[in-house]
């Protein structure tokens, strides 16, 4: 099996969840069943959101090559970077090294474009990565129509990730359900968490499938190409 290298901490919540579901999700009867993981929590990585809103993005994108190289002399085969944010600059990493890195907003996009049910999705993520517009490009490229908050219910959407999972806090229930009503009444048949520290709110609380998880689709996507068996896989 290939050796997958995570560039992580960002937060490192978020990167223990990943690192757990790639447990979890493995179909493995004993150690050597599951993937060989290098994880390098890069907590210091400056704020992806504010370098974007400012636009000074150089250090951000120097570190994550810099990242990139460090795990694959370290022997990595395969990357993942669990922050959507990040993936703003995921060419910079591409172009860092000779190995594949996966694109989780690239992955979940096709995910959800899979699922004939869904036509209208919307998008939860912070600030910066909508400003990129990375997954309304990924979903509308791929015929499906993108909503995004109205200023008032981002607000809540960031008061979830910074204020309250960044900050070590398991995640308001009331906020959460006031976007869900939210995208609901707006029409969605379905919403993506595009932001890890929203993976981490699912794992804190039980969630419906109307939610798809962007990183449970990276996650599921690098057992599969690192060569292990993904758990309910048939074949």
């Amino acid at each position: 099996m290939l050796t997958l290298g995570i560039i992580g901490g960002m937060g490192p919540e978020a990167t223990q969840v990943m690192y757990r579901e790639l447990i979890e999700f493995t179909d493995a009867r004993r150690d050597q069943d599951h993937l060989d993981v290098l994880i390098y929590s890069h907590a210091s990585m400056p704020d992806r959101t504010a370098a974007i809103e400012s636009g000074d993005t150089a250090e951000v994108r120097t570190l994550l090559a810099a990242d990139a190289r460090k795990l694959r002399q370290a022997g990595a085969d395969v990357l993942a970077i669990p922050c959507n944010t990040s993936h703003c600059f995921i060419s910079d990493v591409e172009n860092a090294v000779d190995i594949p890195v996966v694109n989780m907003v690239e992955e979940a996009a096709a995910h959800i474009a899979r699922k004939p049910d869904i036509k209208k999705v919307g998008i939860l993520a912070t600030d910066g990565t909508l400003r990129t517009g990375l997954y309304r490009k990924a979903l509308e490229n791929l015929g499906l129509e993108a909503f995004e908050p109205d200023e008032k219910h981002q607000k809540i959407v960031m008061r979830i990730i910074y204020d309250q999972i960044k900050a070590g806090e398991k995640g308001d229930r009331d906020d959460f359900a006031a976007v869900d009503l939210f995208l609901k009444k707006n029409g969605c048949d379905g919403a993506i968490l595009a932001c890890t520290e929203l993976s981490v709110f699912r794992a804190n609380h039980e969630l419906d499938s109307y939610y798809v998880d962007a990183m449970k689709v990276l996650v599921e996507r690098c057992i599969t190409l690192c060569g292990a068996r993904l758990k309910g896989d048939s074949e």
